[in-house]
């Protein structure tokens, strides 16, 4: 028997975990809250580890869930068809909890066993054994999972990219920081004269002009999406670096940034698509992104 003091002993490893395998801390909670009800009205006879038995729980009515989803050919939505209460918490979670960004994004992409392979061995160190019997599979089996996962979380960095000039990445981290900032000055410093921001239109809100040129202007308007900014992270987009707008590790958009002379030229700004291929790279560029793509 579970007693409500260690369910609540183990709440927020729960739910830590739920958030991971379903993207959404509403969702997260109440898989936890369905996990509480069976261990509170069950009989799960005599319990050794309540720990565990609850972690097979949760695990097993968010692997129900995916499965639904999988079944019903759902896409994972991206962040602006998610209703902006949802989406806000999700955020929040992310934050508070410190939850990758760019993990959250990627974990959208794998299939269901391969989600709970890789969660709950990789980020929560159960061991495959465990894995496999919440799986219904072999730890063999829960092994392949968790490799499959790894290969589609992580991708070697690009030739391309990772021999360009590091003042390039620099200048982009900077000029991002900048942005989340506010810092127009700094910004400003940081672009040509020239520099031309391009837009999807339907990421902006009505009478905002899709492209914008010059670098005040640029910079003038950037200030309004300084939260955007913020709920950015850098990685791999089709096999080339890009920074990708997730807020609550939804997709959202994808921003291209083309550096001349060692200052910013060009920003293109893209709705992602839900077929959007993003990866985390197994060697970052700088330290500047390696420590972004790794927090919220």
């Amino acid at each position: 028997m579970v007693t409500a003091a260690e369910f609540e002993t183990e709440r927020p490893r729960l739910t830590a975990i739920a958030f991971r395998l379903l993207g959404s801390i509403h969702d997260a909670e109440d898989a936890v809250q369905a996990t509480w009800l069976k261990a509170s009205t069950g009989d799960p006879g005599e319990l050794r580890n309540p720990a565990a038995w609850l972690t097979t729980v949760v695990t097993r009515i968010c692997l129900d869930q995916l499965r639904a989803r999988q079944r019903r050919r759902e896409e994972p939505l991206l962040a602006d068809l998610i209703p902006a209460e949802a989406l806000a918490a999700d955020e929040h979670y992310l934050r508070q909890e410190r939850v990758g960004r760019a993990l959250m994004v990627v974990l959208h992409q794998l299939t269901p066993p391969q989600r709970v392979a890789y969660v709950l061995h990789d980020l929560f160190d159960i061991p495959f054994h465990a894995v496999a019997e919440t799986l219904g599979t072999s730890p063999d089996s829960a092994k392949k999972h968790a490799s499959r996962a790894r290969a589609r979380i992580t991708r070697t960095t690009p030739a391309q990219h990772a021999t360009a000039p590091p003042t390039d990445h620099a200048v982009i981290d900077a000029f991002l920081a900048a942005a989340a900032g506010g810092d127009i000055d700094r910004m400003l410093s940081l672009m040509t004269a020239d520099c031309v921001r391009t837009a999807d239109p339907a990421l902006l809100p009505p009478g905002t002009p899709s492209i914008v040129s010059g670098a005040a202007a640029v910079a003038e308007e950037t200030t309004r999406f300084a939260d955007r900014i913020r709920a950015s992270t850098p990685m791999l987009v089709d096999d080339r670096w890009a920074q990708v707008i997730a807020p609550g590790g939804h997709l959202l958009a994808i921003i291209d940034i083309v550096t001349s002379g060692g200052r910013v030229a060009r920003i293109d700004i893209n709705r992602a698509s839900a077929g959007t291929e993003c990866a985390m790279p197994s060697t970052p560029i700088t330290a500047a992104w390696a420590s972004r793509y790794m927090s919220p």
